[in-house]
């Protein structure tokens, strides 16, 4: 007898079609997720070489501004807006900062990559650190605080509170001595009100007078007693057509009088008012957009002659949609 032929059965074949099906979705969704990772991989090292990148051009940008603040020094000691260091750099595409000869550059994305900056004459502020003078609170700084706070209208009773904190810490108690003036949260300032403050406002390592040349008018008349802000408009207007070369010559031109130097202390009514028309310190803002990522620098560069010293540097990025 001829043995019969075993065939599987229809079940036995379902089974091996499925096995395979599993298998190849298997594989193929092993095989995708290696890409993706890969992928995910290649795209944050591209994006971390391109914020390291645009962070050394930046670098290079706060080099520029430390020459052009040292070429100001040798040129003069009086500090005003007229000056190359306050001309804003708008943006303006890189390219057209490393290839002066118009040849294509050799690195394309060079093309989308676009820098705008400018220095501020941190100067042209009141200094929050002339509150606290020898551990005491200085009458004649918290004066002129209290006049802007008026002008803004804003609460004095944060003023007070402000400046009893900064004693405490002047004296060791309580929070740490400020280093800067975002610090000035940790002695109960809110970071809404820092950002109110922060365009007449700032804080230094050291006491400073303020800048008649570069000062805005609601600070002028918070330095300056007996200044409205009408008064303080018209001195803008006045300098804008010529600095003033000293103090006194600016206080001449003003409604509240007085008498000083070129720089120092200024008496006006009954009040000693610290005012200058020179600076040592200066804020570099820089900032760099290549496609959809924008990095922004800003820096705080002290000035004793021609020393450029960076006292600080914040960097931080923000992806656009």
């Amino acid at each position: 007898m001829r043995p019969s032929k075993v065939r599987p059965s229809q079940p036995q074949q379902g089974a091996a079609l499925l096995t395979a099906m599993l298998t190849v979705a298997l594989v193929a969704t092993l095989a995708a997720g290696a890409a993706w990772q890969q992928w995910r991989q290649v795209s944050v090292e591209r994006a971390q070489r391109t914020q390291q990148q645009m962070a050394w051009v930046l670098l290079g940008a706060l080099d520029w501004a430390r020459l052009v603040l040292r070429e100001d020094a040798n040129a003069g000691t009086v500090d005003h807006l007229s000056e190359p260091w306050a001309l804003t750099l708008q943006e303006a595409k890189l390219s057209s900062f490393l290839n002066l000869d118009g040849r294509a550059n050799d690195a394309p994305e060079i093309e989308d990559a676009f820098l705008s900056g400018r220095i501020t004459d941190l100067q042209s502020r009141l200094n929050a650190f002339n509150l606290i003078k020898d551990k005491k609170l200085s009458a004649s700084d918290f004066q002129s605080f209290e006049r802007l706070w008026r002008l803004l209208g804003l609460p004095e009773t944060e003023l007070v509170q402000l400046c009893l904190q900064l004693q405490a810490s002047a004296a060791g108690q309580g929070a740490l001595w400020p280093q800067q003036l975002q610090d000035l949260r940790h002695l109960g300032v809110s970071a809404q009100r820092l950002q109110t403050l922060s365009a007449w406002v700032t804080w230094l390592p050291a006491r400073t007078a303020v800048n008649v040349n570069t000062a805005a008018p609601e600070v002028l008349v918070a330095a300056l007693p007996g200044l409205d802000l009408a008064g303080a408009q018209s001195l803008v207007r006045q300098r804008a057509l010529a600095h003033f070369k000293t103090v006194d010559e600016a206080l001449r031109l003003s409604p509240a009088g007085g008498s000083g130097g070129s720089g120092g202390t200024t008496q006006a009514g009954s009040e000693a008012v610290q005012l200058g028309v020179s600076s040592r310190f200066f804020q570099v803002h820089g900032q760099l957009r290549l496609g959809g990522l924008t990095v922004d620098q800003l820096s705080i560069l002290q000035r004793e002659g021609p020393q450029i010293q960076v006292l600080s540097r914040h960097q931080g990025s923000l992806q656009s949609r």
